[in-house]
């Protein structure tokens, strides 16, 4: 049986340490059945972003009267979102050309199950051997699939998920109708998307708001600007789909009164969140544990409960996004190769949300902080309370007025950054940066490995805090007012649970 010295399960991010390793001379193998790239370049947040940045211009175009500028959309040119989409998404080939030229790999073109200690069998979709081999280590990075639920006719009215938008169920054009079960991150993207391009757009979500990953305010100010777009069902529970005069019908059932209503469209589009593909590993026959939701457990240092076995990116299940995983993967090349051990810290993990308006996000949320037992001090500023707000035209009190939360402890410690509006992507960056800041500040120690010490123990008095904002010049006007000066309307907030 042939024998590598790394095996790599997925060829998406975690393609940057089969190179690491091809470099340094190991005899390599990949397992890979899809295409290369990962979920990200093929069917999540690049593809994805191509479809955002037009619909961004629709709503921008139409935000422009209020500044005295009138625009008119003439012409949604779906073809070439379309094709520029492909462009993109079609650059896996040339990453598959790439690996077939390296000396020292071979790659599998199917799916990997686990034999034995640090043994695996790939088949392809058919069932059909492809080989059989050990490996002194490996690294699972196999992502993760939609989640479906168990609703009544959905599998026979037929349905799309992220998978099979971005492939063989990709539309010609947009919908003329749209439901959209599921409110989170990809629902709210996805209803922002089509809602822009003129899809009659509806979303039954189950929970009491959208992107319940975010503060209240944040949810609530986010509905209230897709309202004016497209149709929004909190606290309904998708029940049961069927079809009528070729259109799929959804009833919804309202978790607090009881009642039932029809909700018509073209398509269903399912966001219901996110499952491991762990289950198709059959770790079980290898060691590797697993939590109750079938994500792979890893520790502080990417190490599953197996020996010389690690996990990466989606497939342990810690915040699913891309950037995560290239952090996860600095630190793993590291443990693989230099012959050292670092920590891994997801304290600060940013993202955004490319809704409209769009959304940022650092670090926890108050009512994280509070259970948490932190004393804290919170700031709310909106972009009509800077001078380029308003020149942007959002005035006090108007319903599209965005703003930034912005959480700390007495301490003057960065606990949470979340903004929505635009630029928020870019406006919370900052924040991440100086909660990541200051921690080499510590005297070295005959015997002290600070790669192993976390971050908060080693810490500048200023590590992490907004000290450096407060003490700058920001440039005027400009929307980094809109952060930087929230750290003056900051005011304690009881932190005692009642």
């Amino acid at each position: 049986m042939e024998t590598y010295d790394l095996v790599v399960v997925g060829g998406g991010s975690a393609l940057s340490v089969l190179t690491m390793g091809l470099n340094l001379g190991l005899k390599c193998a990949l397992v890979e059945p899809d295409k290369f790239g990962g979920t990200c370049l093929n069917r999540g947040c690049i593809p994805s972003k191509i479809l955002v940045y037009p619909a961004d211009l629709i709503r921008e175009a139409q935000h422009a009267k209020k500044v005295g500028i009138s625009v008119k959309i003439e012409q949604v040119d779906w073809d070439l979102i379309a094709k520029r989409m492909w462009n993109k998404i079609n650059l896996n080939e040339g990453i598959e050309k790439g690996l077939s030229r390296r000396k020292h790999l071979t790659v599998y073109r199917g799916y990997g199950e686990f034999t034995g200690n640090y043994e695996m069998t790939v088949n392809d979709k058919d069932g059909n051997n492809l080989g059989n081999f050990k490996g002194d280590k490996f690294v699972i990075a196999t992502g993760a699939r939609s989640f479906i639920p168990p609703i009544k006719g959905l599998e026979e009215v037929g349905y799309i998920e992220s998978e099979s938008f971005f492939g063989e169920k990709f539309p010609e054009k947009p919908w003329e109708s749209l439901i959209i079960i599921g409110g989170g991150v990809i629902a709210a993207e996805f209803a922002h998307i089509f809602s822009a391009y003129g899809s009659d757009v509806t979303i039954v979500e189950m929970l009491p708001r959208l992107v319940s990953t975010e503060e209240p305010e944040i949810s609530e100010f986010l509905e209230k600007n897709m309202k004016k777009h497209l149709n929004i069902l909190v606290n309904n529970r998708a029940v049961k789909v069927h079809k009528e005069d070729g259109l799929k019908v959804l009833t919804a059932k309202n978790l607090q009164t009881g009642e039932e209503q029809e909700v018509k469209g073209q398509e269903i589009l399912v966001a219901t969140g996110r499952r491991s593909n762990a289950d198709n590993l059959k770790l079980e026959n290898t060691g590797v544990a697993i939590d109750e939701k079938g994500w792979i457990i890893t520790n502080e240092f990417l190490e599953t409960s197996k020996k010389n076995i690690w996990c990466v990116g989606d497939a342990n299940g810690r915040y699913q996004f891309r950037h995560k995983a290239n952090y996860e993967l600095k630190i793993l090349k590291k443990n693989l190769f230099s012959g050292e051990k670092h920590l891994v810290d997801y304290s600060s993990v940013p993202w955004a949300i490319f809704t409209y308006p769009q959304i940022g996000h650092v670090g926890i949320t108050e009512a994280e902080a509070i259970e948490k037992g932190y004393e804290i001090y919170v700031g709310i500023h909106h972009f009509s309370e800077i001078a380029k707000g308003y020149a942007m035209g959002f005035e006090e009190n108007a319903d599209d007025d965005g703003f930034v939360k912005l959480i700390a402890d007495k301490s003057h410690k960065i606990l949470g950054a979340h903004v929505i509006g635009p630029f928020a992507a870019i406006l919370v960056q900052q924040f991440v940066y100086l909660m990541n800041a200051g921690f080499t500040c510590v005297e070295s120690e005959e015997n002290l490995d600070l790669r192993i010490i976390p971050k908060h123990v080693r810490a500048c008095p200023e590590g992490g805090t907004f000290s450096p904002i407060d003490n700058s010049m920001i440039i005027h006007p400009s929307a980094n007012e809109l952060t930087a000066w929230a750290i003056g309307v900051l005011k304690p907030l009881k932190t005692k649970k009642e």
